[in-house]
């Protein structure tokens, strides 16, 4: 599927006391390309897609390598991982041709801002989505080893001489 692929620009105020791009930059980063994707682009296709509103229920970032300043762009490539009927989760790679800087994740809950309070996906949220659906293997792979996994308190072996230790009761 595609990819929204989103040049941003470095500012020399994005850069902290260390020399790189500040961590809490790097939301800024994600939220122009967000921006860029859900309120440039799908309009752009004739849908009538997040008019209605959207807010962010979580961020996950994982911080891989730093970014110092240059006068060239990163590249954000945004897309979707899961459609659902009230959220969709976004993920998106902050990199250039050297170096994959940043992997994120953020979880939108379609809003209505009249009604102050979530609403579903639309169909013409979920067919502009749709176009760029990639499923996040890792998570997928992730879900079927923990379902699989033995589960058991924490400590010995078998976890009783941690259980009996702290006065838990066994149930």
């Amino acid at each position: 599927m595609a990819r929204h692929i989103y040049p941003c620009p470095l500012r020399w105020s994005d850069m902290d006391a260390f020399g790189h791009v500040n961590n809490v930059t790097f939301l800024r980063y994600l939220e122009e390309a967000r921006v860029d994707f859900m309120w440039r682009l799908a309009p752009g296709n004739g849908s009538d897609a997040f008019t209605g509103g959207v807010v962010v229920a979580r961020h996950e970032i994982d911080y891989l390598k730093p970014l110092v300043h240059r006068h060239r762009p990163v590249t954000i490539e945004t897309w979707v991982t899961e459609i659902k009927a009230a959220y969709l989760t976004l993920r998106y790679e902050i990199k250039d041709e050297d170096a994959l800087y940043v992997r994120a994740t953020t979880r939108i809950v379609p809003y209505d801002l009249d009604q102050e309070r979530p609403r579903r996906v639309t169909p013409e949220e979920e067919k502009f989505l749709t176009e760029y659906l990639e499923p996040d293997p890792v998570r997928k792979g992730a879900a079927k080893k923990a379902s699989k996994a033995p589960t058991r308190p924490a400590g010995s072996a078998d976890g009783s001489e941690r259980a009996e230790a702290e006065g838990a009761v066994s149930v």
